[in-house]
């Protein structure tokens, strides 16, 4: 038998380092010359171009990668900026503007922060470095949907501003339900909160719950100073207390507010259908937004906050409305009919305060 000598095993380990040489470098330019396939990490995941890294971070969930259209490229974000409403604002008309255009979204690990603990979203997360290198284009967003925001051409665009307008996502709403989707264990502790509540008077379970959002802390100098308006007051809240109760049998209203004192001195608990049921926790408010989302219905005052809340709760809401003087500066930036929905039910805002 022909046994090889030192020599042919020496080319024979060469030829075998070459031909490793070109397979791994074959692969190389598949994955990055020719646009990383997600497919090696999320099979149900298109192709990106962009050769970026991805993480589809998910936390107290089962890995998932979430699903695109085929033709989806490019890279896409958004600036997150603001409080919590404000960054749900962002994230949904990312997610939106993004799916209308055929790029891929990605947001910011700051807004992951935010958002992930809460809420079971699935865009994917942009690395840092892709952040710093990239040769972004900007665009700052008016609040309310433009012809022109639906042929945007940049492939790669950081959207800025406090977008948070249901022109933007509403045709997605049950996709935007559901990338906003509690985590259970808020939910469930949400919903064992809401089965414990009594009535005051009669100690009986309440069947409708009407969640009441109160902004107050820092709009109460904003408004009037700098954009001729008020917030809600005293008088706005028993109408719109009295809207639902000529309307629903036997609802009982769960307030929450970063002004819990005010709202335990101003709102009337005569007829024993009140329940103070937020903690008031401004830099945490986690809670009482899921609170807010697990009842029946809606009373918001102003703010992204009690919007969000009123969004991801259905059934019937009233709005503060003609919250500010006409020539207002905040007319230029808001429209009240791309800022809530047309179904909803507004009641003026007393602004006498503001002509005296």
């Amino acid at each position: 038998m022909w046994a090889p000598s030192h020599r042919h095993l020496c080319l024979i380990f060469l030829l075998a380092c070459v031909f490793a040489c070109v397979f791994v470098l074959l692969i190389h330019h598949y994955l990055f010359h020719s646009g990383l396939d997600l497919s090696l990490l999320c099979p149900d995941r298109s192709r990106v171009t962009s050769p970026v890294a991805i993480l589809c971070l998910n936390p107290n969930t089962t890995f998932s990668c979430p699903k695109h259209p085929a033709s989806v490229s490019g890279t896409w974000t958004i600036d997150p900026k603001g409080r919590f409403g404000n960054q749900m604002g962002q994230y949904a008309t990312l997610l939106a503007l993004a799916q209308l255009n055929g790029r891929q979204a990605f947001i910011q690990p700051s807004m992951h922060a935010v958002l992930a603990p809460v809420f079971r979203i699935t865009l994917p997360v942009l690395a840092p470095e892709v952040d710093r290198h990239a040769p972004w284009q900007e665009l700052e967003l008016h609040d309310w949907m433009s012809e022109e925001y639906s042929h945007l051409k940049e492939p790669w665009l950081k959207l800025t501003g406090f977008p948070c307008s249901w022109t933007f996502f509403h045709h997605l709403r049950g996709q935007i339900r559901s990338e906003f989707t509690l985590h259970q264990h808020l939910r469930q502790e949400a919903q064992r909160s809401l089965s414990g509540l009594r009535l005051p008077r009669t100690g009986d379970r309440p069947s409708t719950f009407v969640g009441v959002h109160v902004r107050r802390g820092d709009y109460l100098e904003v408004m009037p100073l700098h954009w001729k308006g008020v917030v809600g007051d005293r008088a706005y809240l028993q109408q719109a207390m009295d809207w639902f109760r000529a309307r629903h049998e036997a609802p009982v209203f769960v307030v929450t507010s970063n002004g819990m004192e005010w709202c335990r001195e101003n709102i009337d608990t005569s007829r024993g259908d009140v329940i103070f049921a937020g903690d008031g926790q401004e830099d945490a408010p986690v809670k009482d937004f899921a609170l807010l989302t697990q009842c029946n219905h809606t009373i918001m005052t102003i703010g992204t906050f009690g919007f969000w809340a009123a969004y991801l709760a259905g059934g019937d809401t009233v709005y503060l409305a003609n919250f500010t003087l006409p020539d207002s500066s905040f007319l230029k930036i808001f429209k009240p009919e791309a800022a809530f929905l047309p179904e909803w039910v507004g009641i003026n805002a007393d602004l006498s305060p503001l002509q005296m």
